[in-house]
């Protein structure tokens, strides 16, 4: 057993989880889209950190999902192997669109262009994440943590309406070697889709959040960089981008990393901090869907939209139409799956909801499964200034979890969603909780 000689423990590493041979990058339907190599490398980074009393682990990966098996799997495992408690560990997906398929998705069983998820890549997404955890915890050393608050402004608006609700505040943890000062690592929330790469791209990317690790990288002698993705459902870099290119994603990378680095210009570092975990479950809330007359006349509505926008529209209008037009039918997949009765497997698979809660210094933390709308964790921020979601974490919930009134209007998310928004509220609620007992002792 290591002896560390200080009151605050920390390590880090990063772990290469690209894929060995050519995989079907998921994320936009209706394309066969099969990598043909790889730009810059997608990661699994680690996060451990301890005060003697509490440990905590926090795993960020480059890949659209992580199922809840994978996610409890990986684990476990580390787990067995360190002592970290498994409900202390967080496993999160980054959510690039230029990953392999790591998840079969009820609403592409009739995408003859998506195939099923390869089980040999999971094995390697599942042994990289292991090896990662486990590095991070066998690379802890006396440490020295600091707290700060980046903005975000410039990567990305609400998608669809850039004058809507945002969230560009990212929380920032910086951790220091105490004897050395030396940077050990940075972590980050940042909340926007990381979709600058569309469909028409073939090369492995972790998307603007790898050149925003970069860029961080290269300004700290080389640290890991641990890259969460916070609520973002409804935010895209589409009004932001002028092209979808490595170029544009490079330019928002840079905003990103930048911004952490305007943050951590004069960081107040501390070897002693309050740490905490706690966590829960709640009971999802199935959407019901339209009869499939209904949603077909829904699709034929959406292909009218579309082909008029396509004509005389923005090309930012064109490309939400044809999202709308995808989500229009999948809502009709989703029908056909509802009637045969299968697509309560789907949902069975992901209840109840597993909730997060951890208390980090200044900062709470709260993981959710799903592609959440960010009035949720804008919600959440009003309650508790210092609280923030990380989405996409420990499971996937097949879709959005999308707002009343998002339902109400309709569009790709609330079309491409298996749970109803009184989900989002108790997801909401059941984070709350966790923040009052993480809190208690202050």
């Amino acid at each position: 057993m290591k002896t560390i000689n200080g009151v605050l423990s920390a390590g880090f590493s990063e772990v290469d989880i690209s894929p060995v041979d050519s995989q079907f990058l998921f994320g936009y339907p209706y394309v066969e889209r099969y990598s043909t190599g790889i730009h810059d490398p997608l990661l699994s980074c680690a996060f451990y950190v301890s005060n003697r009393e509490t440990q905590l682990l926090l795993i960020a990966n480059d890949a659209i999902f992580v199922s809840r098996e994978t996610a409890c799997a990986v684990r476990k495992e580390i787990s067995k192997q360190t002592g970290i408690p498994e409900g202390h560990i967080l496993i999160s997906a980054s959510h690039t669109h230029s990953g392999p398929i790591t998840v079969d998705y009820a609403s592409n069983v009739d995408d003859a262009a998506v195939p099923r998820m390869d089980p040999g890549y999971l094995r390697i997404l599942e042994k990289g994440i292991v090896a990662a955890g486990v590095a991070a915890y066998e690379n802890r050393t006396a440490a020295e943590i600091a707290f700060a608050h980046a903005d975000s402004t410039g990567v990305g608006t609400n998608r669809r309406n850039p004058d809507g609700p945002a969230h560009h505040e990212m929380p920032v943890v910086a951790v220091r070697n105490t004897a050395s000062k030396e940077m050990l690592g940075i972590m980050l929330v940042c909340s926007m889709h990381p979709t600058v790469l569309h469909e028409d791209s073939t090369l492995v990317t972790a998307d603007f959040p790898g050149f925003a690790r970069q860029y961080l990288k290269d300004r700290y002698a080389g640290c890991p960089v641990v890259y969460h993705t916070g609520a973002c459902g409804n935010l895209s870099p589409r009004h932001v981008t002028t092209a979808n290119t490595f170029k544009e994603a490079e330019r928002l990378g840079t905003i990103v990393g930048s911004a952490v680095g305007r943050a951590l210009a004069y960081p107040v570092f501390m070897d002693t901090v309050e740490l905490s975990c706690a966590s829960g479950k709640i009971d999802p809330v199935a959407r019901s869907f339209p009869s499939m007359d209904d949603a077909e006349r829904r699709v034929v509505a959406a292909e009218k939209r579309f082909a008029e926008l396509k004509q005389s529209g923005t090309p930012q209008e064109a490309r939400g139409a044809e999202v709308d037009l995808f989500g229009a039918r999948e809502t009709l997949t989703l029908s056909k799956v509802e009637a045969s009765g299968v697509l309560e497997e789907f949902r069975q698979a992901r209840s109840p909801v597993e909730i997060q809660g951890f208390r980090m210094g200044p900062f709470f933390f709260t993981a959710w499964p799903g592609e959440v709308f960010v009035e949720y964790a804008l919600e959440l921020k009003s309650k508790s200034a210092n609280a923030f979601v990380i989405s996409l974490a420990n499971g996937e919930l097949q879709g959005y979890i999308v707002t009343k009134e998002a339902a109400a209007e309709g569009g790709y998310e609330a079309s491409n969603a298996l749970f109803a928004p009184e989900t989002g509220k108790r997801m909401l609620e059941e984070s709350l909780r966790l923040l009052k007992l993480c809190s208690e002792g202050d």
